[in-house]
């Protein structure tokens, strides 16, 4: 099934969960990407919600798959911040091969965050954010690069 990002700001969580259960990890992504937080996906204020947070806080991430890390991309003006190693292992959702965005050493602001991603369509990330053991929320990646 290929999916769009509005596709899945229109989901309800079970249904995220759902699809990312059912998708392969992929490939680590390479380069910029662009993301979107996922804020009560399935109601009418997640797609408003969607654009306020990506145009004020946060914008993406920058995959560096040779050296295993990425930077995220903050603030307005996308400044590069924010590190995380980048490594394949299995999903605290379900146990099958996810990639993980793993902050706990390389982050004071972000050390509690993991967050797992994968490929629900090309180009086009699933995620689920991890603070500690607690899943907190969803959010997009799409390759721009």
């Amino acid at each position: 099934m290929v999916v769009d990002v509005p596709q899945l700001a229109e989901m309800s969580p079970d249904e995220l969960d759902t699809l990312f259960g059912s998708s392969p990890a992929g490939e680590i992504p390479v380069g910029r990407t662009k993301g979107a937080v996922l804020v009560a996906p399935g109601t009418d204020i997640a797609w408003p919600a969607k654009r306020l947070i990506h145009f004020l806080a946060w914008r993406g991430k920058v995959f560096n798959p040779q050296q295993g890390d990425l930077l995220n991309l903050i603030l307005p003006f996308g400044v590069r911040a924010v590190r995380a190693k980048v490594y394949k292992d299995a999903s605290w959702l379900d146990q099958n091969e996810t990639i993980v965005l793993d902050y706990s050493k390389t982050s004071r602001i972000a050390h509690k965050v993991r967050d797992e991603i994968r490929e629900v369509s090309p180009g086009l990330y699933l995620g689920l954010v991890y603070w500690g053991r607690d899943r907190i929320l969803h959010f997009t990646l799409t390759s721009t690069s």
